[in-house]
């Protein structure tokens, strides 16, 4: 039996504008790095996640077991494809299908093998074979990979992750088996920093980070509890109140991606990127990349081909927010000082 599972409608969220805002500009731009959601519990990290199934739009998938794609053929010859492809092409087949994004979560208890692939233990007892299986990053591509808790996951875990995320593949060796996959997903994490922090070189290798914190206001806190009492009673009833505004923006996302190509950062947009990011005394280029992509996803989003100074302004927080390092700054500063007194030593000599 199928369960019929109803998602807490993403538009019915309260409040929590960052993050909506993030998440919707993640799907719009991958380029964005993806995002992490940092808050206490009970602060619908999750269930905005999880609504966002509605939202997703369609994507072009390889209808073939080992994965061709026609930009394959395109760049690299008919040879890059497999031959039942290169035929499919040559006679001018498709070997792509739309398909809708899903939602592929990583399970806590996930062991590497789980993650990235290995060998299947079933065909290798049953059938005396090797067999490499495709791991969770490979069932994510061009997906949203979500890990909740993020930051209680092992560390080789979240490395695989980074890397994969970073790529667009990965490279599983099993003996003298090699296994190439495709991972072109947007990570999405959840982490509550009462039980333990990232490791700063992960915090920086993620795009966009949203503070998220609980409702001040006590009407919406209010409303949170009446939406929520109503979804319980009749999920499929609560969900249609938001059908309609939940297609007019899967219309809005679509767009934006189709737009997104062509949207440029112009010249003033730029220079407010670098200056704030050099006056913050942000050493990563990342901060740079995520900022520029982030806008032009926004830009893209409002249905605009030129990114300006607000669209930069819009997104800065999210994408400068802890990437700030008073240890680096003072670490560089005191090299710096130890350099001058060596070069006036050898001057005095």
């Amino acid at each position: 039996m199928l369960l019929d599972y109803v998602p807490f409608p993403f538009l019915a969220i309260v409040g929590q504008q960052e993050m909506k805002t993030a998440l919707i500009l993640a799907v719009v731009n991958p380029r964005v790095g993806g995002v992490l959601l940092i808050g206490p519990r009970g602060t619908a990290k999750t269930v905005a996640v999880r609504g966002m199934l509605d939202l997703l739009p369609s994507v072009e998938r390889s209808t073939c077991p080992y994965g061709c794609e026609p930009e394959a053929a395109y760049a690299r010859g008919i040879d890059a494809v497999c031959p039942d492809c290169a035929a499919k092409l040559a006679r001018g087949e498709s070997i792509t299908e739309p398909s809708h994004m899903q939602l592929t979560e990583l399970p806590l208890n996930a062991r590497l093998e789980d993650v990235i692939g290995g060998i299947n233990e079933r065909v290798a007892i049953e059938q005396n074979r090797v067999r490499i299986e495709k791991g969770i990053l490979a069932h994510a591509d061009q997906n949203i990979l979500y890990a909740d808790e993020i930051n209680l996951l092992d560390g080789q875990i979240i490395n695989a992750i980074l890397d994969a995320a970073a790529q667009g593949r990965y490279v599983v060796r099993r003996g003298p088996l090699t296994g190439t996959y495709r991972a072109r997903f947007v990570l999405v994490g959840s982490m509550n920093p009462e039980e333990g922090s990232l490791r700063p070189q992960i915090m920086d290798r993620i795009g966009l980070h949203v503070l998220v914190s609980g409702l001040e206001d006590m009407d919406e806190r209010l409303e949170v509890c009446r939406r929520r009492s109503e979804f319980d009673e009749n999920p499929h009833a609560f969900a249609e109140l938001y059908a309609q505004d939940t297609l007019a923006v899967v219309k809005d996302i679509k767009e934006a991606k189709a737009l997104l190509p062509r949207v440029r950062l112009t010249p003033p947009a730029q220079r407010v990127a670098l200056e704030a990011i050099w006056r913050l005394k942000i050493a990563s280029n990342r901060a740079d990349i995520f900022t520029m992509e982030a806008a032009r996803a926004h830009a893209a989003a409002d249905g605009r081909i030129a990114a300006d100074e607000g669209d930069v302004r819009a997104v800065a927080t999210m994408t400068l927010r802890q990437r700030h390092s008073e240890f680096m700054i003072q670490y560089f500063e005191q090299a710096k000082h130890q350099d001058q007194i060596i070069q006036d030593t050898l001057d005095s000599l």
